[in-house]
């Protein structure tokens, strides 16, 4: 697996650390927890045309899901920039699984056609 390179601890200010911890919070408390509680969770935004093809994708299985979409393009961005940050993941649709990050809709297409996807 390859990491990918991130920024020391050491090497980020505590009051970083903590601006980042703050961003948005309550937003991303909802997602850890939804995360945790729930078999799939999608977590995308309105409008977007891969976080809608995610949920089609899901749908077709017939998989229970928990979708948290959140904004459009114009509105939102900060809370959904929390959510990358926690996740480490760029992109929309951020979809997990028995609280593993998966990724988005192609990587979830790749299980499905692999037989790996567990839905």
């Amino acid at each position: 697996m390859t990491t990918m390179q991130r920024l020391a601890s050491d090497k980020i200010d505590p009051a970083a650390h903590a601006h980042v911890a703050a961003l948005h919070k309550d937003f991303v408390d909802e997602v850890a927890a939804a995360v945790a509680n729930n078999h799939i969770v999608v977590v995308g935004m309105a409008q977007n045309p891969v976080v809608k093809r995610a949920h089609k994708v899901l749908d077709k299985l017939g998989a229970k899901y928990v979708a948290i979409n959140h904004g459009s393009y114009l509105s939102g961005w900060k809370r959904r920039l929390a959510i990358k940050l926690w996740s480490g993941f760029p992109t929309f649709p951020q979809i997990f699984v028995d609280g593993v990050l998966v990724g988005g809709c192609s990587e979830l297409e790749k299980q499905i056609e692999a037989g790996t996807f567990k839905g």
